[in-house]
């Protein structure tokens, strides 16, 4: 039995076969008529030159006692010439001989190249096929770029860099689920414990209800916690929608309406400076309404009143959109790793999950998110994306609220 790597050299070395055989008998067939035009022609010369009365000849060629003849025959059918041709059949058979020879050596060379040059190729592909086989969650290693011939490096790079993302989503997860276990485990803790202490004695029904504020506090904190790990499940599932013709400028721009309304409510000033007027790209608008949401929510939440926030965009010399959300906030620890779950900035509440929902948001967009702090002297924190789809048209223009 053939493998599939044989079957296909096989059908290659059937087809070349054939197209060698149908090129070589029509270059025999070629030559043979050819030296025999040149007999013909000349027979017709020497009757016409003989005979100028008749100008009409017909040839026929026959084989008589193992040898070859062509006969030139008048209007009459009276043989005019005869010609012995067997030396020129036996000189086109011999030709005929040596080209095909020479052709099935060529295809036996073509066919040694062929597997010779298939193991070649196949070697890399199971030593790719090796390594992917082995890895697996525990142990994901970059696949050796340099034991791999130069062809297939883009190919090992490209797998290099997929299995770069799988581990850091692994390693996201399991970072998540941890943090998750022990952000429900802390207030369970202390429920049960404050729970136990009360039961030790009969309390007033004033102490009672302190308890139990204690305990829907915890709750509500177990519930931001839940809510923030659905959110992530949403997230990765929006990651699967497929992604829509959307005015960014448009949808900024409504995301700007809703909480400008909230911003006044904490008596803080929401600002912004939209450019150009339009600017379409393809993309996933439930992703893209978690980064700006979070950006926002976190502007709002540590800008003090009175204080501005403002939400621009613009196109870099790429043609790329830039959004960010600039406010007078408190900043940021740039050393420390920002989009890492559960990670908490001062004594605010919430569960920490927003910046790293943002990021993952931005990693399936194939986008890039930054967090920064102001350069132009002020307090606060700069929070920003670049959208890499190109837009469909773009006009500049600026609004100012």
């Amino acid at each position: 039995m053939f493998s599939k790597t044989g079957l296909v050299n096989l059908k290659f070395f059937a087809l070349l076969s054939l197209l060698l055989f149908i090129f070589s008998a029509s270059f025999v067939n070629s030559i043979e008529q050819m030296m025999l035009n040149s007999e013909i022609v000349e027979m017709t010369e020497i009757a016409s030159n003989s005979n100028s009365n008749n100008k009409n000849f017909s040839i026929e060629q026959r084989e008589e006692l193992e040898k070859y003849y062509i006969y030139l025959k008048n209007s009459s059918g009276e043989i005019i010439l005869k010609r012995d041709i067997t030396a020129l059949k036996n000189y086109s058979d011999y030709i005929a001989i040596l080209i095909y020879s020479a052709n099935f050596g060529i295809l036996i060379v073509i066919y040694i190249f062929a597997e010779i040059l298939s193991r070649e190729t196949r070697e890399p592909v199971l030593k790719l096929n090796r390594y992917i086989k082995n890895i697996n969650e525990k142990s994901i290693e970059e696949i050796p770029v340099n034991e791999l011939p130069q062809e297939f490096h883009l190919l090992a790079n490209t797998l290099n860099e997929l299995l770069y993302r799988i581990n850091n989503f692994i390693f996201s997860q399991k970072e998540l689920f941890i943090g998750a276990s022990h952000e429900l485990k802390t207030p369970l803790a202390v429920i049960k414990l404050k729970n136990q202490v009360t039961l030790l004695r009969k309390r007033t029904s004033e102490e009672y209800i302190e308890v139990l504020k204690l305990t829907n506090e915890k709750i509500d904190e177990m519930n931001r916690v839940v809510s923030d790990v659905l959110n992530i499940g949403r997230q990765e599932s929006a990651q699967f929608e497929p992604p829509v013709e959307l005015d960014v400028i448009k949808f900024l721009n409504s995301r700007f309406r809703d909480f400008k309304i909230l911003a006044e409510s904490q008596d803080k000033i929401l600002l912004s400076n939209l450019e150009p007027n339009e600017f379409y790209a393809s993309i996933q608008e439930t992703l893209l309404h978690q980064i700006i949401q979070n950006f926002l929510q976190n502007a709002l939440k540590f800008t003090p009143k009175s204080k501005k926030i403002e939400l621009i965009s613009k196109t870099n010399s790429y043609g790329h959109l830039v959004i960010e959300v600039i406010d007078e906030g408190i900043g940021v620890d740039e050393k420390a790793d920002l989009f890492a779950p559960f990670n908490r900035k001062g004594e605010k509440s919430g569960v920490g999950l927003g910046l790293f929902i943002a990021k993952s948001a931005a990693d399936a967009m194939g986008s890039k998110i930054y967090v920064k702090n102001r350069v132009d002297g002020l307090n606060g924190t700069i929070a920003g994306i670049e959208l890499k789809t190109r837009p469909v048209c773009q006009v500049s223009f600026n609004i100012g609220v």
